[in-house]
């Protein structure tokens, strides 16, 4: 399989960078669209496919996103539950210094099962220096 492309949605973009077993994507920008699952599901959908296919787990870095709507905040949730239904490892980082990520990832630690495909892990500024 080629490269997966980083994709743009709104403000923000993904950059996606695959090494040694782990797929790393960095979010990046303000995640404004009405829209974002338009672009974002199709997307999603074939990022979960690589990793299926070459036995990766996902990284997701959300550090340097500067806001992140409640349409992104649904295209997500869904990112997530099909991450889970096809068995790929998915890891969320986000920081935990920033009030507004702190408490939309904290929401989200509800999706975190006992069986570890999500993990939801909170960096500080300090750990980024």
């Amino acid at each position: 399989m080629g490269a997966l492309a980083s994709v743009v949605t709104g403000d923000s973009s993904i950059e996606v960078r695959d090494s040694c077993g782990l797929l790393r994507l960095d979010w990046t920008g303000r995640s404004n669209a009405r829209q974002p699952g338009l672009a974002l599901g199709p997307w999603f959908a074939a990022l979960l496919l690589r990793a299926r296919v070459a036995g990766a787990g996902v990284e997701v870095h959300f550090e340097q996103l500067e806001f992140f709507n409640s349409s992104t905040i649904s295209a997500t949730i869904q990112f997530i539950r099909e991450a889970q239904a096809q068995g790929v490892p998915l890891v969320f980082v986000f920081d935990g210094e920033l009030k507004w990520q702190a408490l939309t990832f904290e929401a989200l630690r509800t999706f975190e099962l006992p069986d570890g495909l999500l993990q939801i892990r909170a960096t500080t500024r300090l750990q980024l220096s």
